[in-house]
């Protein structure tokens, strides 16, 4: 069989499309314009371009944004003063710090300083919390596991009573992802280095979430015959006829595992859609809040 593929780009698109008729209605009725933070430490040249991209998607919806550039060298106590003045700037909606900073940089006190009100990451840990404690809701999910989830709803694939393998225990994606199928009434099993079978573990999976980040780990023997495959996967990949001298693949073997899987996300083209989508939804939630 060839699996159905799930059109991240499209899906995403229909988000964004959402979210640009309400920013239109509250314009016509006076209201704010929603409006994210970004900051970014350092000159990381995939950072700069994940925050430019996040940008874009504003000004393309019509919402605003602010960019603050740091240098690496920036200390933690100037750091936390620009949070600071973030949470109390009335014109900042959501507040978005672009991981990983520099390892001199306590990470974990820069996302507890963030107004939980304006975490649109969804990576405070009163919201991670709240994702893993049943009948607690978050004020915001993170962007890319919910993005996945998402997918799975918009593609009729039956998330309660299913097998679900998470392969990755990342707190950006593979944790989350796990809490949110738990929630989702899903038997989650979490898979990691030093998980023993590992292919014998993940060809149990009715829903299979890659978030392991080693290109094209996921071979085709490795999944159950109609399993939906959501590869969250960003790998560069040797390829001598591309400019670039490389292409995009995820952390699934594609062309192996589509012949098996009755779904499955492509790389690029996937999650990584979803994840702006998200977020330009959980920044219009988070406006919407502050309005109350």
């Amino acid at each position: 069989m060839t699996a159905k593929l799930i059109d991240g780009k499209a899906i995403a698109q229909e988000v964004r499309d959402g979210v640009a008729a309400v920013v239109a209605k509250r314009a016509a009725a006076g209201k704010s314009k929603p409006t994210l933070a970004t900051v970014l430490v350092g000159d990381r040249v995939d950072s700069a371009t994940y925050v430019k991209s996040k940008g874009k998607a504003c000004e393309e919806l019509g919402m605003g944004s602010v960019s603050h550039y740091l240098p690496a060298d920036i200390s933690q106590a100037e750091l936390e003063k620009l949070i600071k003045s973030l949470n109390d700037d009335k014109t900042v909606n959501g507040i978005l710090v672009q991981l990983p900073l520099p390892s001199h940089l306590n990470e974990e006190r820069v996302l507890q300083l963030i107004s939980i009100e304006k975490d649109v990451d969804g990576f405070s840990p009163i919201n991670i919390g709240r994702l893993a404690q049943k009948g607690r809701e978050p004020l915001f999910v993170p962007c890319t596991p919910n993005g996945c989830i998402y997918l799975l709803d918009k593609m009729g694939i039956q998330i309660e009573g299913a097998n679900a393998v998470v392969l990755g225990r990342s707190n950006i994606v593979g944790m989350p992802a796990s809490l949110l199928l738990v929630s989702r009434n899903a038997t989650v099993t979490i898979c990691h280095s030093r998980t023993k079978n590992l292919p014998d573990v993940v060809r149990q999976a009715d829903i299979l979430i890659a978030a392991i980040g080693k290109t094209e780990m996921v071979r085709g023997d490795w999944i159950k015959t109609g399993a939906a495959v959501i590869d969250v996967g960003m790998n560069s990949k040797p390829d001598a006829t591309k400019k670039s001298g490389y292409r995009l693949v995820g952390d699934v073997n594609f062309e192996e595992v589509k012949e098996v899987a009755g779904f499955i996300t492509p790389v690029p083209g996937g999650v990584g859609p979803m994840t702006i989508a998200m977020l330009m939804k959980n920044t219009l939630r988070a406006a919407e809040i502050q309005d109350k």
